[in-house]
Parts: structure tokens; C-alpha cells; sequence
């Protein structure tokens, strides 16, 4: 190897190195997409199976210690039971508005159900925009007596890193944690999971129900897609940028 093709090997490094992590990086992220994928397809198959039809009973006392999420979420059920207005709960949160659906500001009231056991079951009851917060200010909206529920088997819902801390002494949420509720209200026997009440309306027309989004995107596979296709450029990119550094003549060569 001559000293000139030497030196031109020795300039691809820094390139290279830089080529390398920028492709590790983008193959990174197209691997990730292909994950999002499989758990959005998963997620979809699971609301298609268990989120219509003729609703169940929810799942028996005795196992709720070993609930599982990926087993029961989004499976429609029908629940029977007391509520506890003075434990309802306003957790903040955003909803699709009337018009154009843009979203509104608002709550979403978290109320425990006493079943005939007493054991509880924590029923999210639907959404009221931001003025509605206080119980005086909807009367009707509080139902005594025994009611049945008719909703979807939902997770806790977990908090991401833009999600403010809940603030029980003040009585501020931000999410909806069926047994951070029961503790903060020192409530016993309280189920892992929640349920989202369906769209049938309560008195006063508060809160408003059925607000479990079932119909979810899927643009992975675009996303996939994307990132491979940068990875792919950049291989031919800098492949065509190291043949002609390394077969360019050199300019002694020239004279």
C-alpha cells in the first residue's frame, strides 16, 4: 500500500467512526418501531376480543392478587354496587371536545363501588370540563342507592416523565391509580384495576362516559420503514463517499 492510499484510509476514520453511530442509532430506532408494532397490534387484537359484546362479571375477589393487565384489560363487564360519593375523586386529565373534536381541559371522577361483598371496585365514572369539578355544582350527578356499571376492565394508569406527581394533601391527580386512591382514602380490599364506565348517560348529564379510546393507530410499520430507509442512504452515502476518497488520483500524481 502506498503512503498516499494509507493517508486516504487514515482520513475515512473519524467518517467511519461518525457513520457508525449515526447507523447504530437509526437501526436503533427502527428496531424500537418494530417492537411498538407487535405491542400495538397485540393491544388492538386484545380490545377486537374482549371490548364488545355481551358483558361479564368482573374477576372474583380471590384473584386479585395475581391480576394480570395483558389477561383482563379492556374486557367489558357489568358490575353491581353502592357508590361512595364522599370518596369520589377528580383526576385531571384531557377529552375530546364537541366541536371538531379538540380537546377540553377537565376530570375524570374516580368514585369507589361498594359491592354486596365489601370488597371495592374503583368505577371511573366518566369526564366533567374543568367548572364541573366540584360535586355542588352537578347535585344530580351523585346516584344513591344500588347501581350497575357497565364498562371496560382498565390498567392503572401509569405515569411517563411529563406526568406531574399526584399531590393527595391537596387533593390533586394526575393519574388513574386505583390503589394509590384507596390508600390515600384509607380504603380496604380495593381491586388492582379500575373500570371505565360506558357512555350511558347519568343524571344531570355528568360526567360523561365512554371516553376509553378503542380505536388506536398504527403508522409503525411507516415508522419502520423510515428508519431502515435513512439507514440504508447513509450506507450508500458514505460508501460512495469512501470509494471516491480512496480512487480520487492524487494531485502528485497529476502533475
Amino acid at each position: 500500500m502506498t503512503a498516499s492510499r494509507l493517508h486516504k484510509g487514515r482520513s475515512l476514520i473519524l467518517p467511519g467512526l461518525a457513520t457508525l453511530v449515526a447507523l447504530a442509532i437509526l437501526i436503533g430506532l427502527g428496531t424500537w418501531q418494530l417492537q411498538r408494532k407487535a405491542w400495538k397490534e397485540d393491544l388492538i387484537a386484545q380490545i377486537e376480543t374482549r371490548a364488545y359484546g355481551e358483558p361479564g362479571a368482573i374477576l372474583p375477589e380471590a384473584d386479585w392478587p395475581t391480576w394480570r393487565a395483558d389477561q383482563d384489560e379492556f374486557r367489558k363487564v357489568r358490575v353491581t354496587g353502592t357508590f361512595l360519593h364522599e370518596f369520589e375523586t377528580p383526576v385531571y386529565g384531557l377529552a375530546r371536545g364537541e366541536r371538531q373534536g379538540a380537546p377540553i381541559q377537565g376530570y375524570y371522577l374516580m368514585t369507589p363501588l361498594k359491592l354486596a361483598n365489601g370488597a371495592v371496585v374503583m368505577i371511573n365514572r366518566g369526564f366533567v370540563p374543568t367548572d364541573l369539578r366540584d360535586p355542588a355544582s352537578r347535585p344530580e350527578s351523585q346516584p344513591r342507592g344500588e347501581v350497575t356499571i357497565t364498562g371496560l376492565v382498565r390498567a392503572p394508569e401509569a405515569r411517563n416523565s411529563f406526568t406531574p406527581n399526584n399531590d393527595p394533601a391537596r387533593d390533586q391527580w394526575f393519574t388513574r391509580d386505583p390503589l394509590a386512591l384507596a390508600a390515600a382514602h384509607k380504603l380496604e380490599r380495593v381491586a388492582p384495576f379500575l373500570i371505565d364506565a360506558d357512555a350511558s348517560p347519568n343524571p344531570g348529564g355528568w360526567p360523561r362516559g365512554g371516553q376509553t379510546p378503542l380505536t388506536l393507530p398504527n403508522n409503525h410499520l411507516q415508522y419502520v420503514i423510515t428508519w431502515y430507509g435513512i439507514a440504508l442512504t447513509l450506507i450508500g452515502v458514505f460508501t460512495a463517499f469512501a470509494w471516491r476518497r480512496l480512487t480520487e488520483p492524487d494531485p502528485d500524481e497529476l502533475k
